[in-house]
Formats: C-alpha cells, structure tokens, sequence
C-alpha cells in the first residue's frame, strides 16, 4: 500500500478505500490508484477489473509490411480501451486462410470482425463469404477493401486521389515520363491508384498512354518492375506501396543511377521507419490513425445495435516530401555516355 500511495500521490488510507470499494474518493483519485496498481504491476482485485464486452476478431494479411501491424496496434487498443478483447488473425503464405480464421472466431463467439485489406479488395473473389456473415447476423467493418455488393460499413484510404497527387507533385518537379508501379490488375485498390494516376497524366500531360509495370506487392515486385519502366526512360516512378518504392530504389542503384537526382520515387503508407530510408522517402501517407478508430466506432455501434451507415468513408492520404524526389534531370544528364 506504501508503494501504490507514494506512486500516487495519495494517502495508504486512500488506497485503502479504493481497493475496498469503499465511498467517499473522487474519480479522479480511484483513476489515480488503478493506475498506480498497474504501472507497479500489482493486480487489480476482482472487483476493479474490467469486464471484458467480449471478444472482437481483427483480421490482416501479414505482419511483414510494417503498414498493416500499424493499422492492428491503433484497432487493438481503441477496442480494448472500449471494453473489447481484440483477437488478432494473422495470415502468411500456405498458412491458416481468411476463411479458416473466420471459422475459427465465430466458434469463440466473437461480437464483429474488423477486416483489413481482406479478399474483399480482391475483386476475383467470391463476396458471398461476408453477406454470410452479415445474413448470421454479425456486425462487420471492412478497411481498404470495397466491394459494392457487400451492405457493411467501409473505410478506406482515397487511392484515386493518391495516384492523382503523386502525379501533379513530379510534374511540378518537371518530369515528364512518370511511370506507375502496383499489384495486381484485379484489387481495388490497384484500380482505383491507377485511375487517378491515368486521369492525371491526361489532364497534366496530354498522355493518354502513361507507362504502367503490374508486378507482385513486395520489395522484389517493385525492383523487377522499376528495372522495366527505367529501361523505358522513365524519370519518375509512383508505387503502390513503401516497400515497392524501397524496392524501385534498388532497381536504380543497380543501374547506376542516383535516387532522386536521376530518378524521384514515389511510395505509398508512409509506415514506420520509412521516414528513415536512404534515401528518406517521399510519400503518400495513409491516415492510419483516423481510419482504424472510424472502423473501430462503426463496429462498435454496429455491435451495441445504433446501425453504422452502410457507406463507404474515404480518408484523404497526405502527401509527405522528402528526399527521394528532385527537380527532373536535363535530356543532358539522361543521355548513355
């Protein structure tokens, strides 16, 4: 009890009080005291602990793009600061499946699901899979994964948008052969970036034809497919992701040419730690933060029975300069030696 008082700031009578139940000490104080028992380590006696509202299935892709364990750190503790026990689902190559995961959450009961860049990004797939849940019913959000004939609440990142901004911030550098790096045709995503990017390259450049690489999502898809568009003589390169942009990066080192004063590169997430790459790089960031609470709220008033609209809540992503992108080089300084 001296522990817990001194780290609280308050009398062992008053820790007293608090442990026991008893009247007579402000919120504020009994807040202080919880804490005090949690930073020290101590447990809370039962009657002090929170109960849990129940388990909430949060299900990503992978961990090893640094985008994705951001969005699952935000949901985790805005569900657990709701009450909600988060029950991560993790996927990885010839692992446990979407569908498998799901099975498993709905044999434990859980309130909702929150899913991000799940199949319903992936417009080859089957979205029959989530009208069943929601026919159970079972509140569900889905993050970067529109699909219109699912009735569920959605949040995703601007994309159009984001191939539209990364295409007029390199032509106000002067570039004039943008190139485009994504995954595949067939997710939404994709779509959507390359929409804004070809609508851009239209309305800034009169291109009606602009040089596009689908690739595999990864730091190798993005160094196989930069390596194609600088043989074509592109002097800037926008990415679907950070990663590929990492990987667009090393395509030009291999070609000799110095990123950005050859070549600028354009990422997308801005996720953690790419603020510190050689070199540190420009950007589309998603508002990670935001998006995952939205996502958070809608489930949470789906679940308590207020019905969150069934529409589609697009964040706009910002557009973080760095160094990886530069004035574009003269015809001079692009001509082979």
């Amino acid at each position: 009890m001296a522990d817990i008082a001194r780290q609280a700031q308050v009398s062992e009578a008053t820790v007293s009080r608090v442990i026991n139940g008893r009247p007579g000490v402000s919120h504020e104080t009994r807040m202080a005291v919880l804490t005090a028992l949690d930073v020290l380590g101590y447990e809370r006696p039962e009657r002090l602990r929170k109960r849990s509202a129940g388990l909430v299935g949060l299900v990503v892709p992978e961990l090893e793009n640094p985008i994705f364990p951001a969005f699952a750190q935000v949901i985790e503790s805005t569900l657990a600061q709701q009450g909600y026990t988060p029950v991560l689902c993790t996927q990885s190559p010839g692992g446990v499946t979407e569908d498998e995961y799901v099975e498993m959450l709905l044999d434990r009961q859980v309130s909702g699901i929150v899913f991000v860049s799940s199949l319903s990004a992936d417009t080859a797939a089957d979205p029959s899979r989530y009208q069943r849940l929601l026919d159970r019913p079972l509140p569900i959000v889905l993050v970067n994964g529109y699909t219109e004939t699912i009735d569920a609440p959605f949040v995703s990142c601007d994309d159009r948008l984001a191939g539209d901004l990364a295409v007029s911030h390199l032509v106000a550098l002067g570039h004039r052969r943008i190139g485009m790096i994504s995954g595949p045709n067939r997710f939404i995503n994709t779509q959507r970036k390359l929409a804004g990017y070809r609508t851009a390259m239209e309305r800034e450049l009169g291109v009606s034809d602009p040089d596009v690489a689908l690739t595999l999502f990864g730091v190798e898809g993005g160094e196989v497919a930069a390596d194609r568009l600088l043989a074509q003589g592109v002097t800037g390169l926008i990415c679907g992701s950070d990663l590929m942009a990492l990987g667009a990066i090393r395509a030009a080192r291999r070609r000799g040419l110095h990123v950005p004063k050859d070549v600028s590169v354009i990422g997308f997430d801005d996720s953690p730690l790419i603020a510190f790459t050689d070199p540190p790089l420009t950007t589309l960031r998603q508002p990670v933060a935001s998006m995952a609470v939205a996502a958070c709220r809608a489930l949470i008033d789906e679940i308590n029975g207020h019905g969150a609209p069934r529409s589609e809540y697009l964040f706009r992503p910002e557009l973080v300069v760095r160094e990886s992108t530069a004035i574009a080089p003269s015809r001079r300084e692009l001509a082979p030696a």
